[in-house]
């Protein structure tokens, strides 16, 4: 090996190094306890509304990243790269904060002899914060999946499948209460005679448990971001999006696995109450 080619290793090392004591850094400082407290500040606002939009978003989205990748494989790339340019989640305010300290924190201090961020670039970071919202369903799908098992000791892995269990329990809990003989008498009488339950109110549930759910997916990165930055998947995603930006050519249309996670928990949730209702 010649000298010139160990300088040129030893810089490239030194670049791997530099990079990954700077996300280490960043990971500790915007996703642990603390920082991912003073993320979701900016989630008190428009972001209330944001959320569930985006939740109903969420299935445009994948098909159009599907629609993408299948446009690619067949070499249409225009048409591939003209779907991409479209976003299709709301730009939520924690999505920009996170971005804004990425552009102008992370990457600066990891290769700070580099331009700023270009319209490809740019696109490649709104791509890696859309994965945010994934991740807020797939914790909201978890949240619920563990309240059916502990409530009713059945699945539940969405809100649909679960408002049919909370609000038979409601109309039970209800009619018990405003039995005219007692409570005691009112157990054993529903237990034999259930109560009827209006469709409209099991709607009406349906929809207070979306609301629920929707305020649960804004703030969910309170909890999920300590998780994934102990388990080491916030610095794996980050050092992968760094070499996407530090990269010359045009990235090709990309389906994170967290999107299709959670359009799985979708499709569970259906399955599960078509299930249950043709049984």
């Amino acid at each position: 090996m010649s000298e010139t080619d160990a300088v040129i290793i030893g810089a490239e090392d030194g670049e791997i190094a530099a990079s990954n004591d700077g996300v280490d850094r960043f990971v500790t400082k915007h996703f642990g306890v603390l920082g991912t407290f003073r993320l979701h500040r900016a989630a008190i606002g428009w972001d209330l509304l944001a959320a569930p939009l985006n939740v109903m978003l969420a299935p445009i989205f994948l098909l159009s990243r599907l629609t993408a990748l299948v446009l690619a494989a067949l070499r249409v790339r225009r048409a591939s790269q003209w779907i991409l340019a479209y976003p299709i989640f709301l730009h939520s305010a924690v999505a920009r904060a996170v971005e804004q300290r990425i552009e102008f924190e992370l990457w600066p201090a990891v290769s700070p002899q580099k331009a700023s961020l270009n319209d490809r670039q740019r696109q490649l970071l709104r791509d890696y914060t859309s994965v945010r919202t994934s991740v807020a369903e797939i914790f909201t799908t978890l949240v619920v999946l563990a309240l059916g098992f502990y409530l009713f000791r059945n699945p539940t892995p969405g809100i649909v499948s679960l408002t049919p269990f909370v609000s038979d329990l409601m109309t039970q809990t209800s009619a018990v209460a405003n039995f005219p003989f007692g409570q005691g008498l009112g157990q054993m009488w529903y237990a034999a005679f259930p109560p009827v339950r209006s469709l409209s109110y099991v709607i009406t549930v349906g929809i207070s448990l979306a609301l629920v759910a929707s305020l649960v997916t804004t703030f969910a990165g309170i909890i999920a971001d300590p998780i994934q930055a102990y388990l080491g998947i916030h610095r794996r995603r980050l050092l992968r999006l760094l070499e996407d930006l530090d990269a010359s050519d045009a990235a090709g249309p990309v389906l994170a696995r967290e999107h299709v996670l959670a359009r799985l928990a979708d499709i569970s949730d259906a399955g599960v109450s078509l299930f249950r209702m043709l049984r």
